[in-house]
């Protein structure tokens, strides 16, 4: 079982109670719930998601600081999903009467099991199986999508994961956008200038533990000659083992990069005023490790 649920599975009607002053439409009803942990503490920004019997989401959003959420929805029958980092997702059957509150009372999360960590030792980025994306937004609409097609890197797990590093070497001239024109573009002095910086470098300085599979890896991050601190946000996805019996550990990872932080500020603007592109550039990494030979 993901969790148990105390309280009231039964509609009741909205002519008395909290809600009666909520306006609901005759054919919907409310639907309510509070997650806790389990000493019995509000989970905040859980996730929640009530689906129809079609499978299709009708709401969702996250709970309130207090474990919190009300919904209002049409009268019928939903599959309850939330989901919070570091606890087994919970499912739960919800039936919605009209002009009626449906409470589904305390939910408690049970903690999920963690992944494994990888052995100690010297792990290398394994690039068949690996990206390096980004992500900028054009003429303030639209999005942008690139990679770097050639990177190569090494993490030292230590004994305590907190104590590891990592070293990456990234070939700007590799930038693909799918788009030779803009390519070029991306490669000239405007922006990357890579024949006077043909690579982008980081180095970490510090592993921290965020709970659960979250973790914060920080360090130096050189771009354009410019060396500036950068976290990237990491979600550890643990470690499997290959096609051909090799162990393999993989990771996702975000950070969000400023281009004046590194002194690329090319910039044009149309009639209306809008940057052609955008301030800032989000990277997205994917990535899986083998053991070093």
């Amino acid at each position: 079982m993901f969790g148990r649920r105390r309280g009231n599975h039964t509609s009741r009607a909205l002519r008395s109670g909290p809600f009666s002053a909520v306006p609901v439409p005759h054919s919907a009803g409310l639907v309510s719930c509070r997650v806790l942990d389990p000493v019995n503490e509000p989970v905040r920004n859980a996730e929640f998601a009530l689906n129809d019997e079609m499978g299709r989401t009708v709401v969702s959003g996250s709970t309130d600081p207090f474990g919190s959420f009300v919904a209002t929805v049409p009268a019928g029958d939903y599959r309850l999903a939330v989901l919070a980092e570091g606890f087994t997702p919970y499912h739960t059957n919800a039936s919605v009467g009209e002009s009626a509150h449906a409470s589904l009372g305390d939910v408690t999360l049970h903690v999920a099991q963690l992944p494994a960590l990888p052995q100690p030792g010297d792990w290398e980025i394994e690039p068949t199986h690996s990206s390096i994306g980004f992500t900028a937004r054009h003429i303030g609409l639209a999005r942008i999508h690139g990679r770097f097609n050639t990177f190569a890197g090494v993490i030292r797990i230590a004994e305590r994961v907190e104590h590891s590093a990592m070293h990456v070497v990234i070939d700007a001239s590799s930038i693909d956008t799918n788009v030779k024109m803009r390519d070029d573009h991306l490669r000239s002095a405007d922006f990357l200038d890579v024949d006077r910086f043909p690579v982008l470098e980081f180095y970490s300085d510090r592993f921290v533990h965020r709970g659960g599979s979250r973790w914060a890896i920080t360090g130096a991050l050189t771009l354009h000659g410019v060396t500036r601190t950068v976290t990237l946000d990491t979600e550890y996805l643990g470690v499997g083992t290959g096609m051909e019996g090799e162990t393999r550990a993989a990771c996702r990872a975000t950070t969000e990069l400023h281009r004046d932080d590194f002194t690329i500020s090319w910039q044009t603007m149309l009639a209306r005023g809008i940057a052609v592109v955008g301030p800032s550039i989000k990277i997205d990494l994917d990535v899986q490790v083998v053991p070093k030979v």
